[in-house]
């Protein structure tokens, strides 16, 4: 219970100042003052650094709130090093862990298993990465049918079989994803890219435009953190003509 009043009473008052003030770490360096300990206040000391791209620093916080609550937050420290500091072989060693620990749970919506995918894809591991899509996507199917499947695991292992020159098969996935989300730009940009290697130049020219059109108008990766953060293969549709 002192440690729940503390947090209640520095978080509070840090709520008044800017998410990356000055103040707002004074405040909460003042409740760890008190017990250094509350994973918690660690933990917030660090987000707002991560947001703001000092990746490094607010590293060594987090580092400090899995010391003292592993359980709840090696998980976001794992997600951090895979999709804010880009460190993905250590983030693939902080999730293979966390599954040895905890099983394969979930963190920001997806499993640990996507993150090891996609931190492999980002390590040019295609073929490990697809192994682990096709059975993340495969469970998900069978446990709450095609519909629930999460696109952008979907989305990940058309990438890694089209890294793979595995054309065909990855527009097969690519169908599955639009069929989740038509309007889907990087879906529709990399089928349309796989059409092409197939020599289908004039339905992957119709595709681009497509994919261009509705990466203008926002219907891209929509992931929370996606504001802060490109997601891997996310295209930067704001620099095309």
């Amino acid at each position: 219970m002192q440690q729940d009043a503390i947090i209640k009473e520095h978080l509070e008052n840090a709520g008044k100042y800017g998410l990356y003030s000055r103040e707002r770490q004074e405040e909460i360096d003042r409740g760890l003052a008190k017990d250094s300990t509350i994973a918690y206040l660690w933990q917030q000391k660090a987000m707002p650094l991560f947001k703001q791209g000092k990746y490094e620093l607010g590293m060594t916080y987090i580092d400090k709130a899995v010391k003292y609550d592993r359980e709840r937050w090696q998980d976001y420290r794992a997600f951090i090093k895979c999709v804010f500091a880009k460190t993905y072989k250590d983030a693939i060693a902080d999730f293979e862990d966390c599954k040895a620990r905890f099983g394969n749970n979930q963190v920001m919506d997806h499993s640990y298993n996507f993150y090891i995918a996609l931190s492999k894809i980002q390590l040019n591991q295609f073929e490990e990465a697809e192994k682990i899509l096709a059975e993340e996507t495969k469970l998900q199917a069978e446990e709450h049918g095609e519909d629930w499947v999460h696109h952008l695991d979907l989305l990940y292992l058309g990438i890694a079989k089209y890294e793979q020159k595995k054309y065909k098969q990855a527009v097969s996935v690519f169908d599955r994803v639009l069929s989740l989300y038509p309007e889907f730009s990087e879906a529709l940009y990399y089928k349309a890219i796989c059409l092409g290697k197939q020599g289908r130049k004039d339905e992957a020219l119709k595709l681009i435009e497509e994919a261009k059109i509705n990466g203008k108008k926002g219907n891209t990766i929509n992931e929370d953190n996606a504001i802060y953060e490109r997601y891997p293969y996310q295209i930067r549709w704001k620099l095309w003509d």
